[in-house]
């Protein structure tokens, strides 16, 4: 090791100006053995640089070379593996982890061991040593490897290490001192030894000079040591003086520490007395009720409005005293205990007071409104009086009786409620009870009048009212349905009536109903939820209450509004048999008020109400477009008579137009929508059915007639959702135009057209067009033979009986006969375009033409549908 460290000292770094420091043979960690150098080196220039070298033998062997340097300063750790055991394997932790394997466990702690005193001097970054031994890092290495070979000037021995240690710079002065006596001797430096001589003399004359000088003050010492005898005998004396004061102080103490207790006793006494005054204050300033108060609580009015506001005030100032927190201990007080009992007893005194008198109230208001609700109702038990008239001057804008000034006494006791609420929930839950009994059975006897009223609105008259069994206060429907047969029969005497109506809902078809008898409903029902119970829950008027009050409240509307929902159950029940299309009004009145009631509180109890009776009215809408599409289905048309619009189509287009102005800017648009769809595709298939089932009037005019009405239709009302249908619907009316045209039109000029048939059959089978006079059967002599047979007149004659066929087959309604006309007209003359055009290329210079221009032709379909 000696060599190879003489070797890399020569070769690789004394060029470099280093020194080699220390070296340790090693191999990577789990790789096969190729050995290298790790050497710890520091310039000899400075400032100085310690650096980590990794030396490597060269591919071929003779020497060695450098193959890459890490700065000390950059090294962060240094993983010895183990502390205890010898073990060859360490790490180095640079910009990435270096594992090793050494040698031998010596030079791996040789190596670490100088790496650590070089770090203790050079860096200021100190170097992480894990899993290495105390001992180890306090060692200096040993000297144990001779030295460079002397032309190096330099060692990589231990000794040098040493050197590292020993080393210590000289600093300023010491080097100005140095130059100065340099200065002093010119051959300082061309003759060190004489200079060393020099120095040598000077220091034996400075020893001797110093020696002379210690002698010549032995007199001084011998003084000094005597007037220290004499400074330790006054020290004597004056520690007995001091002992003196301190037994005197010792008694002072004493003195001082029963003073300090005294005053020491004297305050913890008053401290007392002031915190038994601030408990006795707390007591008697939260524990003391005045008189006045009490005296409300005993006797207090609780029928005036000032005497209701004083029992108010002392009944929170007796609430306050009860809760006062007490501290530890108050309670064992029997003034305190004494002083709650009598809180309690006038508690339970004003509790009982306020239930008995609030009930007496509730008893005193259900009076009232039930001694009013009698005189509304006694005109409707008198024989002969007219019901109807009677209501309506009750209820003109058909609303319940106001109860507002019962609620405005009521909400006197607001807070009253609340501290009885909070004191005594037993009487107050008895309270509650009270109150929703009393009040649920005026609303039930309040609520089904006011629905009695809406009903009777609803259905006209009263004689009307009647064959529905509407009288009394039980809102039931009695009436039978012949009764309701009969009605339907007297309100659609003048309008027409077709056994297979579309609209035919119940015993009553909906397109008996004019214009005026469904506003009216629609306004009936619109005042019936804006006016009536649903708009007007039951409350006090105070904000909105915590969670769990919301839920008693709504429960509490439950019990006292239990009849709302059938009753409005029965009316819309009404609506919907007399005119299934109330079920479109019903559907976008009711979507409007759930919006409405969950914008403010989706689970209120009006919302929720309103929610259960839209799911009726959705249902009965379901089955009025159900009912429709059944109807269509049914329908039979006469054998005898021709078809023109389908009832269904018709009234299609009735519903439509009514929902549209119903459903304008409503929130249940998507399911008129739907509903949209389902019907129009009713309507398609069953016009094909009765098209294709029709014996009178062929199946293109029943298919024209009908899908250009409802083109027409569904161009007039825009229905965005059915854009596709109506596309569609004119399709058919096109296909269908022109199918009706060439099948009736057909082939007015008979011979001609098979004349020229079989002219065209030739040129099929290959014979030139100019070719064709030229055969027997179809030469210029044939063709002038069948053009004789049509002169203009006969041509008319044929265009006139073509023109009755047509407008036997058309209906008045749909107005179509034109547009047909117009376009067999077209018809006729594409063919006989196509005659001329076969004229002048198979019979080319023949001079050959028809008896009867395209004017001619013009000119009697002009004719013929003026004369008509």
């Amino acid at each position: 090791m000696t060599a190879i460290k003489h070797a890399l000292q020569r070769d690789i770094f004394t060029p470099n100006d280093e020194r080699l420091l220390s070296i340790v043979n090693v191999c990577k960690a789990g790789k096969k053995k190729k050995n290298c150098f790790l050497c710890a080196t520091v310039t000899t220039e400075r400032p100085v640089q310690v650096k980590v070298v990794k030396v490597k033998k060269s591919d071929k062997g003779d020497f060695y070379k450098r193959q890459i340097a890490w700065a000390l300063r950059d090294l962060a750790v240094v993983d010895a593996k183990d502390a205890i055991k010898e073990n060859p394997e360490f790490d180095l932790h640079f910009e990435k982890i270096y594992k090793w394997v050494a040698s031998s466990t010596a030079e791996k702690n040789a190596f670490i061991s100088c790496i650590w005193k070089l770090n203790q001097r050079y860096l200021r970054k100190k170097i992480d040593f894990v899993n290495v031994s105390s001992q180890l890092l306090e060692e200096l290495p040993k000297v144990t490897e001779e030295s460079v070979p002397s032309g190096e000037n330099q060692s990589v021995t231990g000794g040098d290490e040493e050197a590292v240690d020993e080393y210590q710079e000289l600093n300023a002065r010491e080097e100005q001192d140095i130059e100065i006596m340099m200065e002093g001797c010119e051959y300082a430096i061309s003759n060190a030894e004489a200079f060393a001589e020099k120095l040598s003399r000077e220091l034996q004359v400075l020893d001797g000079a110093n020696i002379q000088s210690i002698m010549a003050s032995e007199k001084q010492v011998n003084i000094l040591m005597k007037l220290l005898d004499e400074a330790l005998k006054e020290v004597d004396q004056i520690e007995l003086k001091l002992s003196s004061y301190e037994e005197m102080l010792q008694s002072v103490k004493e003195q001082m520490d029963q003073i300090s207790e005294s005053n020491h006793l004297i305050h913890l006494s008053n401290t007392n007395n002031v915190k038994l005054l601030s408990e006795i204050e707390f007591l008697v300033n939260h524990m003391d009720l005045a008189k006045g108060h009490i005296k409300a609580l005993q006797e207090g009015d609780l029928a005036s409005s000032r005497g209701i506001e004083a029992c108010t005030n002392a009944a929170d100032a007796l609430l306050q005293c009860m809760n006062v927190a007490l501290r530890p201990g108050h309670d064992m007080l029997l003034a305190v205990k004494q002083q709650q009992q009598r809180f309690s007893d006038l508690r339970e005194h004003f509790a009982r007071r306020l239930a008995s008198h609030l009930n007496n109230v509730f008893v005193q208001q259900f009076t009232q409104a039930l001694l009013q609700l009698y005189n509304r109702s006694y005109f409707l038990s008198v024989p002969g009086h007219d019901q109807s008239s009677t209501l309506a001057q009750h209820s003109v804008e058909l609303t319940l009786p106001n109860h507002h000034p019962f609620h405005r006494d009521l909400l006197r006791y607001a807070k009253l409620m609340e501290w009885l609420k909070s004191t005594d929930y037993g009487k107050y839950e008895g309270l509650t009870k009270n109150y929703m009994d009393y009040l649920s059975r005026l609303y039930e006897r309040e609520i089904k009048d006011f629905f009695e009223v809406a009903k009777i609105k609803m259905t006209g008259t009263t004689k009307e009212s009647k064959k529905f069994g509407l009288h009394g206060s039980s809102g039931k429907l009695t009436g039978s349905t012949s009764s309701l047969n009969k009605l339907s029969v007297q309100s659609s005497g003048n309008r027409r009536s077709q056994s297979s109506s579309l609209l035919d809902m119940g015993n009553m078809s909906a397109s008996d109903l004019d214009v005026a008898d469904r506003t009216k409903f629609d306004k009936t029902e619109a005042e019936d939820l804006d006016g009536g119970t649903l708009s007007r829950q039951h409350n006090s008027g105070t904000p909105l209450p915590v969670s769990s009050e919301r839920d008693m409240i709504r429960q509490m509307m439950i019990k006292i509004f239990r009849c709302i929902e059938p009753e409005l159950n029965n009316l819309i029940a009404l609506g919907d048999k007399i005119d299934s299309f109330n079920s479109l009004y019903m559907l976008v009145k009711m979507s409007h008020h759930v919006w409405t009631a969950q914008n403010v509180d989706p689970a209120s109890f009006l919302s929720t109400t309103l929610g259960n009776v839209l799911v009726t009215v959705k249902r009965n809408f379901d089955k009025c477009i159900s009912n429709q599409i059944r109807q269509m289905e049914e329908v039979k048309i006469s054998k005898k008579s021709k078809v023109g619009i389908l009832p269904f189509v018709a009234e299609f287009e009735e519903f439509a137009g009514l929902a549209e102005s119903i459903f304008k800017n409503a929130e249940r648009r998507g399911d008129l929508d739907k509903a949209y769809t389902k019907l129009i595709r009713g309507v398609f298939v069953n016009v094909e059915k009765v098209a294709n089932e029709s014996q009178k009037t062929p199946r293109d005019v029943v298919m024209m007639e009908n899908f250009h009405h409802i083109f027409a239709t569904l161009s007039r009302l825009k229905i965005s959702c059915l854009e596709a249908e109506k596309k569609e619907a004119k399709q058919k009316y096109t296909d269908h135009l022109q199918s009706y045209v060439i099948y009736s039109l057909g082939q007015p000029l008979e011979k001609l057209n098979h004349f020229f048939e079989g002219v065209e059959a030739r040129v099929a089978q290959g014979i030139r067009e100019e070719e064709v006079s030229y055969q027997l059967a179809f030469n210029k002599q044939e063709l002038r033979k069948v053009i004789k047979e049509y002169p203009g007149k006969e041509v008319k004659k044929g265009l006139d009986n073509l023109y009755k066929k047509v407008d036997k087959h058309l209906c008045e309604e749909e107005n179509l006969l034109q547009v047909v006309w117009h376009s067999m007209q077209d018809e006729f003359i594409r063919q006989y375009k196509h005659f001329e055009g076969l004229i002048a290329r198979c019979y080319p210079g023949s001079g050959i033409t028809m008896e009867f221009t395209i004017q001619d032709i013009l000119d009697y379909c002009s004719s013929i549908a003026q004369s008509h």
